[in-house]
């Protein structure tokens, strides 16, 4: 005897089946499956966000670029990404380099706190490049380091870094080196500063008079700039300048005082 057929033929007696009810168990189930498809979705989206905020706070920070004073390095609308790691372990900014710094007490006046929640979301934007940064962030060349005596300018119109012109191909065409003479030694621990658009940058010219003579802190620095990621079609590294090689570095028993005399240190 087919026991197989026993087991799967039916009574025609009996009542057929009746019709699948949409709150039943299989519609139900439906609702258990979706429902933590769209918590992982969510999660695995904050693990992201999170990991990229961690990312930009120690290693790596994107920065939106507002306005031309360090073109045609970089232009308005480009995204850079700042290398935190760059100072990190034990190096400091080198002459040539494109840095980001916190201008707080040297560029910029200490301000109130605002609205913590609108500040976070604001500082949680910019660190993932979304949003620009905040107005005592700061991108500029580093043109003297500690020690230095950075002169503008020579007869031949260059600025001139411990006795030696500096020709400056990374700077706007037309643009001269400076419209504003200066003669200034830089203090150990800060740096001397300035755009690439010279006649569109406000940077260490700018604030000789300030408290600090215009010198960014080594520790305000943010980090180095060293790629272009965005938009694609610029996508590439900043490109490092050997227009400062010949520089020496600072006498050891300093620098004598200039005819000048300001912003020495």
């Amino acid at each position: 005897m087919d026991t197989e057929a026993q087991h799967t033929e039916r009574d025609p007696s009996s009542p057929a089946d009746p019709p699948p009810d949409p709150a039943s168990d299989d519609g139900s189930r439906s609702v258990r499956v979706s429902g933590p498809s769209w918590r992982r979705t969510g999660l695995t989206g904050a693990a992201c966000v999170v990991f990229l905020l961690l990312l930009s706070h120690f290693v790596a920070q994107p920065f939106l670029i507002p306005s031309g004073s360090m073109e045609p390095t970089l232009q308005v609308g480009d995204r850079i990404l700042v290398n935190k790691l760059a100072y990190r372990f034990g190096s400091e900014p080198r002459r040539g380099d494109v840095v980001v710094f916190d201008g707080t007490g040297s560029f910029v006046r200490e301000h109130p706190a605002g609205n913590p929640v609108t500040g976070l979301l604001h500082d949680a934007a910019a660190a993932l490049g979304l949003a620009a940064p905040d107005e005592t962030d700061f991108v500029k060349r580093v043109v003297g380091v500690g020690g230095d005596r950075v002169v503008c300018c020579d007869e031949d119109g260059r600025i001139t870094v411990n006795g030696v012109p500096v020709a400056e191909p990374y700077l706007t065409p037309g643009d001269r080196p400076s419209d504003v003479p200066f003669d200034i030694v830089v203090p150990p621990g800060t740096l001397w500063v300035m755009g690439d658009h010279r006649s569109q940058s406000s940077d260490s010219r700018d604030h000789l008079g300030s408290p600090g003579g215009g010198m960014v802190p080594v520790d305000k620095v943010v980090g180095r700039a060293d790629w272009i990621v965005w938009p694609f079609a610029r996508w590439t590294t900043v490109t490092e300048t050997d227009a400062y090689d010949a520089v020496p570095a600072p006498p050891a028993s300093g620098h004598p005082t200039g005819p000048r005399g300001s912003g020495h240190g």
